[in-house]
């Protein structure tokens, strides 16, 4: 007989919530079509702008759910969800940080 505690199910929802993110379809947004909208040349800066918003987004959604969750109104399901969410944009944009600063550095290397 299992014992219901509040870590077994925080674990079991952590379980879940990596289940279902590993699961999951990619995302709805076309990176490539982003990158080169009709008739308008690339912008990489609007781009970049577009997902460090989203990242941002992602926190502020989190926040609220786990606000919700002390409160008693959330699921942990859910928050935990949010919370990967969160964590995954920010090591998306982590790693994109370091290999902009990666390809600046092999730059200005380069002879002259």
């Amino acid at each position: 007989m299992a014992i219901n505690t509040p870590f077994n199910a925080a674990t079991a929802a952590y379980s879940n919530a990596s289940r279902l993110i590993n699961q999951a379809a990619k995302p709805n947004t076309d990176l490539t079509a982003l990158a080169n909208p009709p008739g308008k040349g690339n912008n990489f800066a609007e781009i970049l702008a577009q997902q460090v918003q989203g990242v941002v987004d992602a926190g502020k959604a989190s926040d609220a759910m786990a606000v919700d969750m002390v409160n008693g109104k959330a699921n942990i399901v859910d928050m935990v969800t949010a919370l990967s969410e969160t964590e995954m944009a920010i090591e998306s944009m982590v790693t994109v940080r370091d290999r902009v600063i990666s390809a600046y550095e092999e730059i200005m290397r380069m002879p002259i």
